[in-house]
């Protein structure tokens, strides 16, 4: 495992700050983990016709890349969920089986959401594969109409979820699903979710999870940062972290061969300590049923530097994610102001990102996305009462929990959604 940690020193708005970036990276060559996973499928109505056949076709890449130490089950649900298949081992007839099963699918009525995350984890916490860590993967367009619905009882049931053990990944396809349900299901995990606009994108965003899912090498990695000399020190990605003692740490799940982890911090310096500031930095991660743990070596550097440019330019796509996500939840309620005003940090994030020229944090994967939120606030301030589109935040998302690896374009037009 490759550990690295960046730490970088420059003037902000309210004195001193020091930047840490601490990277985990798996060798190319360590082998995978297998595989654990319940595949929930919606049918509910809205999935009827190309949705539902996108989320058949994404199962079916996935079953078709499993080997037989890998082990699949399949949930499907409408206004009921249904384990179809059990979570067993892929061997030549189970995949058969699974993939004849997948091409009968047909939708239904009802999205009863919060059952089918109850039970799809329930169902793969009691298999156990040595070395696999069990993991349910939603893929859903919907929003829950069955059962309950507040964005709270998403927010209790994915803690409860991690909690047992369970890792919570989705997938989102078209405008009907509901961001902050998939975030709150997601993130107690340090996953994340990923969304699809039209089926076009599909593939890449399949192949990204299929990378991710068949290509783990450490699971439960984790950062310990000790700080000296700060006044103030914070976890800027959204995994889950904590005050320990003297220290902070971050949970950052996952480590795959296609998908290395990082996770920025940024300390506010004490005025009397001048440059007499340190850093220790730990990193855990389970690996082949061990348990590792090691100090990683702190380096301080230029903020001119390629180095330190690629770790301000970090700072500045996660501003500007932040900014981006304020906005559209400003349209979503009407506060036309607030939007502007976010969609102007989001603005100056760019210009930021943009001159620091991060050739591994490119502006332009951005700038189509703040575009598209331009069009909206222009739209929302020449006609307050029109409804605003339910803009996917999966880009958000995946740069907060800082899931680096390959990711779907980002579509303006969309096939799927009628014009607001």
């Amino acid at each position: 495992m490759k550990q690295t940690a960046w730490a970088v020193e420059r003037d902000a708005e309210h004195g001193r700050e020091v930047l840490l970036l601490v990277s985990l990276e798996a060798d190319a060559d360590a082998p995978r983990a297998p595989v654990a996973v319940n595949l929930a499928i919606d049918r509910s109505a809205s999935m009827r016709g190309v949705p539902l056949l996108a989320a058949i076709q994404a199962a079916q890449a996935l079953v078709e890349r499993a080997t037989p130490r890998d082990y699949l089950g399949l949930l499907t649900f409408d206004a009921e969920a249904e384990q179809v298949l059990p979570v067993r081992a892929m061997d030549t007839s189970a995949k058969a089986q699974f993939l004849r099963t997948l091409a009968r699918l047909e939708s239904g009525e009802g999205t009863a959401l919060h059952e089918a995350v109850e039970r799809s984890a329930e169902a793969v916490r009691r298999v156990f594969v040595p070395g696999a860590r069990p993991q349910v993967l939603m893929l859903t367009d919907g929003e829950p109409s069955v059962g309950p619905s507040h964005l709270a009882e998403f927010r209790t049931l994915g803690g409860r979820v991690a909690e047992s053990g369970v890792v919570m990944h989705a997938l989102g396809l078209g405008r009907h699903y509901l961001p902050d349900i998939l975030d709150a299901l997601t993130s107690p995990a340090g996953t994340g979710f990923v969304h699809v606009d039209d089926p076009e994108s599909l593939p890449l965003a399949v192949a990204a999870m299929s990378a991710e899912l068949f290509g783990e090498v450490a699971s439960d990695a984790r950062v310990y940062v000790l700080p000296t000399g700060f006044s103030a020190l914070r976890c800027r990605h959204r995994y889950p972290a904590r005050v320990e003692g003297d220290a902070m740490s971050a949970v950052l799940g996952s480590v795959s061969q296609s998908f290395a982890r990082r996770v920025l911090f940024d300390g506010t310096l004490d005025a009397s300590v001048g440059s007499a500031w340190n850093l220790g930095v730990t990193a855990s991660y389970v690996e082949n049923g061990d348990t590792r743990r090691a100090p990683v070596t702190v380096t301080r550097l230029s903020p001119d530097s390629d180095q330190g440019r690629f770790v301000r330019a970090v700072s500045a796509e996660l501003e500007l994610v932040a900014a981006e996500s304020a906005a559209w939840k400003a349209l979503g309620r009407k506060q036309q102001d607030v939007a502007e005003q976010a969609l102007e940090v989001a603005d100056l994030a760019l210009y930021k990102l943009a001159r620091l020229g991060a050739p591994e944090v490119l502006p332009q994967r951005h700038m189509e996305r703040l575009a598209d939120l331009r069009r909206y606030v222009e739209k929302r301030a020449a006609n307050p009462q029109g409804l605003v589109m339910r803009r996917a935040r999966s880009e958000v998302s995946r740069i907060t929990l800082s899931r680096v690896g390959p990711a779907a374009p980002v579509s303006v037009m969309n096939p799927w959604k009628s014009e607001d």
